[in-house]
């Protein structure tokens, strides 16, 4: 008979197993006609066999309807193949261009992701923690560089590598990709008094958790201060609220109720500033030419906005890469030289200032 005979065979006899008991590796390697170490091998790490030999695995595997039980083999390896991902909310797009970025690299490795949102509580983070690390996780995943001391406490005791990211701070739990959002901010008032304007204000919603968003006021108010010496800076924040357009037109009319003649309002989040540019017409508000309008974060809306949005520019997607490969590295036994990788940031001047 020949051996493309014999492979058949071999797969029937495993489907007329399958179909009264769970089907095992070894069934797997009979109908592929390898050796139960080379099925293990193989679903391990696809690169240590052949082409060949991995597409006969492959379709067996598909064949037999084998399903591998991780439990068992991430308790032989000591390794559970998965990295646990930390963001503040699911709902926001930009946090999703780097969850993307991090499991474009992840998932070719043979890495899966679980994801948790902690909607900026420090105590849901340190929940989430302890909850992940029960499930030894081989590497985390942190939006934010800011966290209670059990938290960080618990990072360390894994013993796995940490990423942190989407800010900056001299200490890291581990490593960091990141950027400054205090220099960001500065660098947006900068431009607008170089433009002329000269009563600014800042707005947004200012969550507890949130500190990314305090890093970027006091950048608004450190900049202001260099630029108009004992002037008290103009801001309008709410501790909750939704980060939704609708918001941003109720912020605008706050700064409008509290500091009628500002001539420029700079937004912690281009959604917000996205609501109240288009919302600008509507109460008679021309456009830079009353009133400067800037956000932050370069969302696929604020160049679609007439006149189109000014804004920083982050490189969110590069952020989960960069993660990941930092994690790989790490996870894959090898050594990191630079620990901490700033991305940077892009002032990105359009029609709104």
């Amino acid at each position: 008979m020949s051996d493309e005979g014999q492979l058949s065979l071999r797969k029937a006899e495993s489907r007329r197993r399958s179909a009264t008991r769970a089907v095992t590796m070894a069934d797997v390697a009979q109908a592929a006609g390898v050796s139960t170490q080379t099925v293990s091998r193989a679903l391990r790490d696809p690169r240590s066999v052949g082409p060949d030999t991995l597409a006969r695995i492959e379709e067996a595997v598909r064949e037999t309807r084998y399903v591998q039980n991780l439990a068992a083999s991430h308790l032989a390896s000591n390794r559970s193949m998965t990295v646990a991902a930390i963001i503040p909310t699911i709902s926001a797009s930009i946090f999703a261009e780097t969850i993307q970025g991090l499991t474009d690299v992840l998932l070719p490795e043979g890495y899966q992701v679980f994801l948790g949102h902690t909607d900026y509580m420090a105590g849901r983070e340190e929940s989430l923690v302890r909850s992940f690390s029960g499930r030894r996780p081989d590497g985390f995943f942190i939006i934010g560089t800011r966290h209670t001391q059990e938290t960080t406490a618990l990072l360390k005791r894994t013993g796995v590598p940490v990423v942190e990211s989407w800010s900056w701070t001299n200490r890291p739990v581990d490593m960091l990709v990141g950027f400054s959002n205090h220099a960001a901010l500065m660098s947006v008032v900068d431009h607008l008094v170089g433009r002329g304007y000269r009563r600014l204000a800042f707005t947004g919603v200012m969550k507890p958790g949130d500190h990314r968003a305090k890093e970027r006021l006091k950048g608004f108010q450190d900049a202001h201060e260099r630029h108009f010496p004992g002037v008290t800076p103009r801001v309008v924040t709410v501790a909750s609220g939704p980060m939704v357009m609708a918001t941003g037109v109720e912020l605008l009319k706050l700064v409008r109720e509290q500091h009628p003649d500002t001539d420029a309002v700079v937004f912690v989040s281009d959604v917000l500033a996205s609501g109240a540019l288009l919302a600008c017409s509507g109460m008679g508000i021309s456009v830079p030419k009353d009133l400067a309008i800037t956000g932050f974060g370069n969302y696929d809306i604020a160049g679609q906005l007439t006149p189109g949005l000014t804004t920083i520019a982050i490189a969110s997607r590069k952020i989960g890469m960069e993660s990941a490969n930092l994690l790989l590295r790490r996870m894959q036994g090898g050594e990191v030289e630079n620990r901490t990788q700033d991305v940077g940031f892009e002032l990105l001047v359009r029609g709104s200032a």
